[in-house]
C-alpha cells in the first residue's frame, strides 16, 4: 500500500495531481512535471537528512495514487500532508493510508506526535479526518502550533495523532477482530 518515493512514479502522480480537486489542497502544488520531478527529488533528500519521510501510496495493483508525507520533522513530531488522486476519493485508501503510514511513524521511525493541518473550507478532508478515532482536533490544546499555522493567508483547523494513543486504539482494533 505504501512505498519509498522515487522518480519512476512522478509522471503517473503528476497527472492525479493536476486535478482540479486535488490541486488547491497539495502541499507542493508543481506547475510542471519538471517542477515535480524536482520538489520529489527534494523530498527524497530531506528524507535522506531525516527531516521528512514521504511515501507513495499505491492501490491494490501497485499503481500510484497519490502521497503521503511527514515533514518538518523535529523532536519526534512533524506535520502530515497526504494527497490523493480524485477518482480514488470515497473508496477507503485515505484511512488504510494513514494507518499503514502511522504504524511506520509511530514503531520505525519513533515518532511520537503527528500533527496535521487542515483549510477549514476542505470539507472532504475533514469528514476523513474525523473517520479516525485517534486523532484529535488540537486547536485550542496546542495553541501555539494552531497560530503558527494560521499566520498566512489560509485558515486551517490543527489535528493531533500521539503515539501512545493510537497504538492503544490498534491495540483495541485488533482485540475486537480477534474475538
Amino acid at each position: 500500500m505504501l512505498k519509498k518515493r522515487d522518480l519512476h512514479e512522478c509522471h503517473s502522480l503528476y497527472g492525479l495531481m493536476t486535478d482540479p480537486m486535488v490541486f488547491p489542497y497539495v502541499r507542493y502544488p508543481c506547475k510542471s512535471y519538471e517542477e515535480y520531478v524536482f520538489m520529489t527529488q527534494q523530498l527524497i533528500k530531506e528524507e535522506e537528512q531525516g527531516t521528512a519521510i514521504s511515501r507513495t501510496i499505491l492501490n491494490e495493483i501497485g499503481h500510484p495514487i497519490g502521497t503521503i508525507d511527514l515533514y518538518n520533522i523535529a523532536e519526534q513530531t512533524g506535520f502530515l500532508a497526504t494527497w490523493m488522486g480524485a477518482s480514488y476519493f470515497g473508496k477507503g485508501y485515505n484511512q488504510r493510508a494513514k494507518e499503514s503510514f502511522f504504524v511506520e511513524l509511530f514503531l520505525e521511525q519513533h515518532v511520537e506526535k503527528v500533527f496535521m493541518k487542515i483549510r477549514k473550507q476542505n470539507i472532504r478532508s475533514m469528514k476523513a479526518v474525523a473517520k479516525l478515532p485517534y486523532v484529535h482536533l488540537a486547536n485550542t490544546t496546542n495553541c501555539e502550533v494552531y497560530q503558527s499555522i494560521n499566520s498566512g493567508q489560509h485558515r486551517y483547523d490543527l489535528y493531533q495523532v500521539e503515539r501512545t494513543e493510537f497504538l492503544e486504539n490498534m491495540a483495541g482494533l485488533r482485540h475486537v477482530v480477534a474475538t
